[in-house]
């Protein structure tokens, strides 16, 4: 009913302002318009209905409201660089990816910047989980900035709601590592699902939507002791870093990444139902603003010289700080890692922030998965795209 309803709204803006209304929404606007989605959750939209959206979550006031996240004005230069020879059919590759954006930046220069679904530069994507990489980063200029005390903190001590919770007993690290214990489903195919149902869910008064889900999950296992993956334990890292530094996490990423970053463009931040940032997901923002942030965290998150985090905080976030059952791979601060020592952001249907710091190698994929959130195909496709990345960098290192 909510989408229906917003379609409505959407049909009457468009009757009541004409032709010219239409027109002054922009073209992903417009396409969202024609393919506005009629159930609640975007886990469970149609192809067509997340290509028009994911371009445009944050540009119809009706869909989703969001906060936006200052640029400043100068913005750090992309150069191009000569075309990386890759010894593939990119765009075989990126119909297979159904890609929207594909960037490649090696030391500093664009070595390849591809769109597709009708997408370009200049508009946004939506991050999904990328976000928590992001987030993540937050919490270490939290540390810095002495806004948290520690990593072993609990989380109660900055969200005193809650006490008395299965969370009670989980400090911030085990928060960024997965490690809660706390029971959880990231079943994106269930409709009942944790993932699927947590922003449908009605808080208590005066109590934050997340905190007031959260707080009624029961323990699996003792605190620290397993990986399991949480979307609502990033999002509770995002109220803690909210409540620590006492601003919205759209201002304080601004502060601390897009305008030392040098981003071109604003972004913007989904919010939840009670106004705070949903921080496990949904950041929207240009595919090339996405590779400042690689390559922001590939020079050690710095800024005027100085890094925004902790001494070593960064390298222990980037490496592996518990293990997910897969040889070579494991999980840090809320990053993705390699036992070769890269590491990269993710984000379902396609997203992604890889990171190589031994090549100085930046890739960024926008993209929705024919295969729906988490397509086993496109994954391991896309892995076998960064290893050809990597192998045509050391074979041109090599001539």
């Amino acid at each position: 009913m909510r989408f229906k309803k917003m379609a409505l709204g959407l049909l009457a803006v468009v009757a009541l302002t004409g032709v010219g209304g239409w027109f002054s929404l922009d073209k992903e606007a417009r396409a969202v318009l024609v393919t506005l989605p009629t159930n609640r959750d975007l886990l469970f939209w149609s192809q067509p209905q997340r290509d028009a959206a994911f371009r445009a979550l944050d540009r119809l006031p009706v869909l989703a409201k969001s906060r936006i996240v200052a640029a400043g004005g100068q913005p750090v230069p992309l150069p191009s660089g000569p075309p990386l020879k890759l010894g593939l059919d990119v765009d075989a590759y990126m119909a297979g990816q159904r890609s929207a954006a594909l960037l490649i930046v090696h030391d500093g220069k664009l070595r390849l910047e591809r769109y597709g679904l009708g997408f370009d530069g200049s508009g946004r994507w939506t991050s999904f989980s990328v976000a928590k990489s992001m987030t993540s980063t937050l919490v270490g200029a939290a540390l810095r900035d002495g806004h948290i005390r520690s990593m072993d903190d609990k989380v109660s001590d900055y969200i005193p709601q809650m006490k008395g919770s299965a969370y009670d007993d989980v400090s911030i690290r085990q928060l960024l590592t997965m490690t809660s214990g706390v029971r959880w489903n990231e079943d994106y195919a269930d409709p009942r699902s944790d993932v699927a149902q947590f922003n449908n869910h009605q808080p208590e008064p005066g109590v934050d939507a997340l905190v007031s889900y959260l707080r009624r999950l029961p323990r699996e296992a003792p605190a620290g002791t397993r990986w399991h993956y949480s979307t609502g334990e990033t999002n509770l890292v995002g109220i803690l870093v909210s409540q620590a530094t006492k601003k919205p996490l759209a201002t304080y990423l601004s502060e601390k990444v897009w305008l030392p970053a040098g981003m071109e463009q604003q972004a913007t931040w989904m919010l939840n139902k009670t106004g705070q940032e949903i921080s496990g997901c949904c950041i929207q923002a240009t595919p090339r603003d996405f590779a400042r942030y690689g390559l922001f965290i590939l020079d050690g998150a710095r800024a005027g010289g100085q890094s925004i985090l902790p001494d070593g905080w960064l390298a222990e976030a980037t490496t592996e700080r518990t293990g997910i059952g897969q040889p070579g791979r494991g999980y840090g601060y809320q990053w993705w890692t390699y036992a070769d020592g890269s590491f990269a952001a993710r984000g379902i249907f396609g997203q992604g922030i890889f990171i190589d710091p031994k090549r100085k190698l930046v890739i960024v994929s926008n993209a929705n998965w024919a295969g729906g959130a988490t397509d086993r195909t496109a994954r391991g496709a896309r892995d076998d795209f960064y290893r050809a990345v990597r192998k045509a960098i050391d074979e041109e290192a090599a001539r």
